[in-house]
């Protein structure tokens, strides 16, 4: 397999989704935060995605910011969490999410194996500028590829198309790796060859598209990028 370039999922991928509530935990800023963020981080995350995808079939596109700010809004009232401060507190962590681990590893890989890294995200432009500047991961990168350059969210096939014209490429030629499984099952059917970065050792998802590859985190990419 020859592919002309690697293409990643931002959040949950790249970027720890978690690390927001995690880090305010950790702060001991929040009491009632200190047992409650890994409830409250799972059902961010949760309507973060949900409501990506009911925009996207009513057709009533918003910002990927501006979703996650519905989302949190909701999970922090759901859970009896509300607070002001808090909130502004989490949304500023999230501009500003850890990565990975083993992310300088993979895309040193990459870069050994002389093909571009870029990014293909729900996330805004603004969103991907801020994280991965933060993350000192913005000059690692080819491209932020976004979907606010089309209007909807992922699993379209339109967003992984973007990846296509943006390399001149068929879909047979990109590597794609996501964490999420949908995201991951969505690329391989759309034509992409794909990679689940299956951090939570979930279940495979019941969709049209079945992951070429599936590995514990983003190390597993590494291994295919000798075939190119």
């Amino acid at each position: 397999m020859t592919y002309k370039a690697v293409l990643f999922d931002a959040y949950g991928t790249i970027l720890d989704v978690d690390s927001a509530a995690a880090t305010l935990a950790s702060s001991g800023r929040f009491p009632a935060l200190k047992d409650r963020w890994p409830e409250l981080a799972a059902l961010w995350r949760a309507r973060q995605l949900n409501y990506s995808w009911l925009r996207s079939l009513s057709g009533d596109y918003i910002l990927f910011w501006q979703i996650t700010c519905d989302a949190l809004d909701y999970a922090l009232e759901a859970l009896g969490l509300e607070d002001a401060e808090m909130r502004e507190a989490l949304l500023d962590l999230y501009r500003r999410l850890d990565a990975y681990e083993e992310v300088s590893e993979v895309l040193d890989a990459i870069d050994s194996a002389g093909l571009p890294a870029a990014i293909l995200s729900n996330g805004n432009h603004q969103m991907l500028a801020d994280a991965f500047t933060h993350a000192g991961l913005i000059d690692r990168f080819n491209a932020m590829i976004s979907v606010e350059d089309v209007g909807i969210y992922k699993p379209s096939a339109e967003i992984y198309q973007l990846g296509c014209n943006s390399y001149d490429a068929a879909p047979g030629e990109i590597l794609f790796a996501s964490s999420n499984g949908w995201d991951a099952a969505a690329a391989a059917h759309f034509g992409y060859h794909s990679l689940w970065a299956n951090r939570a050792s979930m279940p495979l998802e019941r969709l049209a598209g079945t992951p070429h590859h599936i590995g514990s985190d983003l190390r597993a990419l590494i291994p295919l990028l000798s075939s190119s």
